[in-house]
């Protein structure tokens, strides 16, 4: 009896603890499950790309949804465990805030610690792959390249110099009537411009006429009598030819034997009438400008070429020319001139290019540009995107990638511009690589850093502690 008794107790106890530790095993199950379901992403990758990421749930171009990124997954999956002291906490999101202890964002995020171990070398700037992502930092590769350096100058359409004339008459008289009597009006060599009337250019015609009939009259006197006749005759002609009178009105004046009351004045080149003063019943006096012609089959473009650039313009140079009121057409010229001076409001130095014309598109004042090809590389040499240099006028910088969210300022020395491209001349390598887009902000985030840690170390130097350590590139 007594031995039933205490199996029945025995039972009641077993039974009992074993209710109990079931209850106590279950309990951290629960804490567990509720802690899990509690975590929240950093952010969501590309299921196919890890470099993409998205800040919410998301889905890719084949619908599949976007992998969500714990705290323990990104230090689960670090290349090298971060050991040693803990410096500051930065925004989980990379935004530019730090925290010299533990915090949550806005959205309830830890903010995730920044080791000892991470901190970069000195000269460098570390920035997290997250915010890499977000610059958008693309970089590209040192390699040789033959450079053709090409000068674009700006400049327009002049009326060639050489080929401008005045119509102006050695005479005093009158425009008894008026051929050409529009500015722009197209003439052409030998056409008359205007009929004349002069008492000179009638006494001349006289005296010549006078002494024509004088020399048939003495052909049968003495040999000094004829040549005294013939040299008046021929004065008497050589004065109209130095009035310009045309060689046909002088054949019509022998055939007439009579003057003429008036006598044509005659273009002297083809071209187009540029000015014209000349009035129907006007009176002019001799060397007054009556009409100003330009022969337009060839022209000027004088472009404006900066003195950095001038080295680059030779005379005798063939150039392309592209005119703004024909960008589908291109013409051919040839560098004919390089004026002595320099203008010292635009520091540019004017460079004459002539031009054929023969289809008459080239108009006075029109706008174009020509391109110089001043260096033609034969030699390739080392260079890198213009995109890559940060110039401050003193120093010329690229930031040159070293892995692992580390960057480099690199001191270079450049050399030719051309292409898109600057030639290096010292201070990188081929196979470098360096940052083309997002360098300027990458330099000006660690300009940010490195004041801000000038701030940090003041204030602690002030209250007597530690200075907070920020790495350039982190938040």
């Amino acid at each position: 009896m007594i031995r039933v008794i205490l199996l029945l107790v025995i039972l009641i106890v077993g039974l009992s603890l074993g209710f109990w530790i079931g209850r106590h095993n279950e309990l951290p199950l629960t804490l567990g499950s509720t802690l899990v379901s509690e975590r929240k992403p950093l952010y969501y990758r590309h299921p196919m790309n890890p470099q993409v990421t998205s800040t919410t749930p998301a889905k890719d171009e084949m619908g599949m949804d976007y992998v969500a990124v714990y705290a323990e997954d990104s230090t689960a999956t670090s290349s090298s465990p971060k050991t040693g002291k803990i410096l500051y906490y930065r925004h989980p999101m990379g935004a530019a805030d730090t925290s010299p202890v533990p915090k949550k964002d806005e959205m309830g995020m830890d903010y995730l610690p920044v080791y000892e171990s991470e901190r970069a070398r000195p000269g460098q700037i570390q920035i997290s792959p997250e915010k890499i992502q977000q610059l958008g930092v693309k970089t590209a590769t040192v390699a040789k390249r033959a450079l053709n350096l090409s000068i674009r100058a700006l400049g327009s359409i002049q009326i060639d110099e050489r080929r401008v004339h005045t119509v102006s008459p050695k005479f005093e008289g009158w425009i008894q009537r008026l051929y050409v009597n529009t500015t722009g009006q197209a003439v052409k060599r030998g056409q008359p411009l205007l009929e004349a009337y002069s008492p000179e250019l009638v006494t001349a015609q006289q005296e010549y006429l006078i002494a024509m009939q004088g020399q048939q009259a003495l052909q049968q006197g003495s040999a000094q009598a004829l040549g005294t006749a013939r040299l008046l005759a021929e004065n008497a002609l050589q004065r109209l030819h130095y009035w310009d009178i045309a060689p046909a009105q002088l054949q019509r004046l022998k055939s007439l034997e009579k003057p003429l009351d008036t006598l044509p004045l005659l273009s002297p080149v083809n071209g187009v009438v540029m000015e014209k003063t000349a009035q129907e019943g006007m009176r002019f006096m001799p060397g007054e400008p009556l009409f100003r012609i330009a022969d337009l089959s060839s022209v000027w473009l004088l472009a404006e070429v900066f003195e950095q650039d001038l080295a680059g313009a030779r005379l005798g140079q063939m150039v392309q020319v592209h005119i703004n009121a024909y960008p589908e057409r291109q013409f051919s010229g040839k560098v004919g001139f390089i004026y002595p001076t320099l203008a010292t409001e635009t520091r540019t130095v004017k460079v004459r290019v002539e031009l054929p014309n023969r289809e008459g598109l080239l108009k006075p004042g029109l706008y174009g540009s020509v391109t110089l090809t001043a260096l033609e590389g034969k030699e390739a040499s080392l260079a890198v995107p213009d995109s890559a240099v940060i110039d401050s006028g003193i120093r010329q910088i690229v930031l040159l990638k070293r892995g692992n969210g580390q960057f480099e300022p690199r001191t270079v020395q450049l050399g030719l511009q051309a292409d898109g491209y600057r030639q290096v001349l010292a201070g990188l390598e081929a196979g470098d690589e360096v940052v083309t887009r997002a360098n300027f902000l990458i330099d000006a985030e660690s300009n940010l850093k490195s004041a801000l840690d000038g701030f940090s170390k003041n204030d602690a130097a002030d209250a007597g502690q530690t200075p907070l350590q920020v790495q350039p590139g982190d938040h």
